[in-house]
């Protein structure tokens, strides 16, 4: 860390700022938290976590030793050396709101002096910081950058529940509008993480966190797709994923599921291709068609599920459905866009009486929370596994359930059908 870098403000605490803030706070900076959320600061001034990535018993430690602290407005945090910008950009019918990133800056740009450092860590399309976020801070502090202070952006990479590649040992991609901004950048994340990697512009990161998830949003389309196909033609595409895997080149392993979610797959690929359109003129065809497979697929579920009770004698209306897993992703309670909870309505608007059972997540309003039990799971007509957190007994399931449209690939047995 440098000698002159110590006080930092993180506007945002959430599955990106949270991880951010605890971490450099080891790290040995001072950290101030910003969120709007009063129970979310309330909760991080007790010690109490609601992020997996980050424990209740790092931040009590860092709440003793003075090196955290959360806060509802900016101005109880003024004196801060770096200030990175983690809030959300969500989609508003089809359009990027980028409302909360301006009210960031706006909220900050009165305390900027000279020689201090922002970082917009916020997915958003290309030319973001520099043509929104560069102007409300100029406009709203008199200073101008690079001249009187830096600024960068670096895309998050953050993976809830990843056992394996964390914030310290993911590669960090860096930027700034002008070379000393990006060494203020580089410097500030090279105290923190273990790689960082330079680029040329602000544009180049932006850029190059869209390619990322819509690299995986692409490609999920694409088995999720071949999934409904191969059910037709009566071919396991589970195996036939499995033997491609087998190909040590030219290959990547994806696997199909009920749909896309979190913050980054169902939004990001969105902002590329709203922005293509808005500046080009042009339409991107693949993220068009991967939105459209990949927001079906909560349809296709239902609808298998519907066959499955057919083919058994029974009506989706009036059937009890229990749900396992309510979160985007195993293992963790992030709930963000989860197909499931799109799963969950479709079955109620068929008529089903639905409940859910997930350890992580609250199920939406109209799903009633369940255990798994064998009595729940002898009471369901039709099992349907979402999301495959480890802490599932599938022995369990497969004993006692009727029948199980799995689509994790988690289950087996001759009540058990796959997506």
């Amino acid at each position: 860390m440098s000698e002159t870098v110590r006080n930092l403000m993180v506007i945002g605490q959430g599955y990106v700022g949270l991880p951010l803030a605890v971490h450099a706070a080891e790290a040995g900076y001072d950290v101030t938290g910003v969120d709007v959320d009063v129970c979310r600061v309330k909760q991080l001034n007790v010690g109490e976590s609601y992020v997996e990535d980050v424990s209740s018993e790092r931040l009590e430690a860092l709440l003793a030793a003075g090196r955290y602290r959360a806060v509802l407005d900016v101005a109880e945090a003024p004196d801060f050396d770096v200030c990175v910008i983690t809030v959300p950009t969500p989609l508003r019918e089809g359009v990027p709101d980028l409302s909360h990133i301006v009210e960031a800056g706006r909220s900050i740009a009165p305390l900027l002096c000279p020689g201090r450092t922002v970082i917009l860590e916020s997915t958003t399309y290309p030319g973001t910081t520099e043509e929104l976020l560069q102007e409300i801070l100029e406009d709203g502090s008199g200073l101008r950058a690079p001249e009187d202070f830096h600024l960068g952006y670096s895309p998050e990479r953050i993976d809830p529940g990843n056992p394996h590649w964390g914030l310290a040992n993911t590669p960090k991609i860096v930027s700034g509008v002008s070379e000393s901004s990006l060494r203020a950048v580089s410097e500030f994340y090279g105290s923190i993480v273990e790689q960082v990697v330079p680029v040329s512009g602000t544009r180049v990161a932006e850029l190059s966190k869209l390619l990322e998830n819509t690299f995986r949003h692409v490609n999920i389309a694409l088995v999720n797709e071949l999934a409904v196909f191969a059910a037709e033609l009566g071919i396991d595409v589970w195996e036939s994923i499995d033997a491609a895997s087998t190909k040590p080149f030219g290959y990547l392993r994806f696997v199909p599921g009920p749909g896309v979610g979190g913050h980054c797959l169902p939004i990001d690929p969105s902002y590329l291709s709203w922005k293509v359109k808005r500046s080009l003129g042009h339409n991107f065809r693949f993220v068009e068609l991967a939105n459209d497979v990949n927001e079906h697929m909560p349809d296709y579920v239902a609808h298998r599920v519907m066959l499955g009770l057919n083919q058994r004698g029974l009506a989706m209306r009036g059937s009890r459905v229990l749900l396992l897993g309510m979160a985007y992703k195993k293992n963790t309670g992030d709930a963000r866009e989860s197909p499931a909870a799109e799963v969950a309505k479709r079955l109620r608007r068929l008529g089903a009486d639905v409940a859910a059972v997930d350890p992580y997540a609250e199920p939406p309003a109209g799903v009633e929370p369940v255990e798994l039990t064998a009595a729940e799971l002898r009471r369901a007509s039709a099992v349907v596994l979402l999301t495959d957190h480890d802490v599932f007994d599938y022995a369990l399931v497969q004993e006692h359930a009727a029948y199980v449209f799995d689509t994790r690939r988690r289950c087996e047995g001759h009540n058990v059908e796959l997506l």
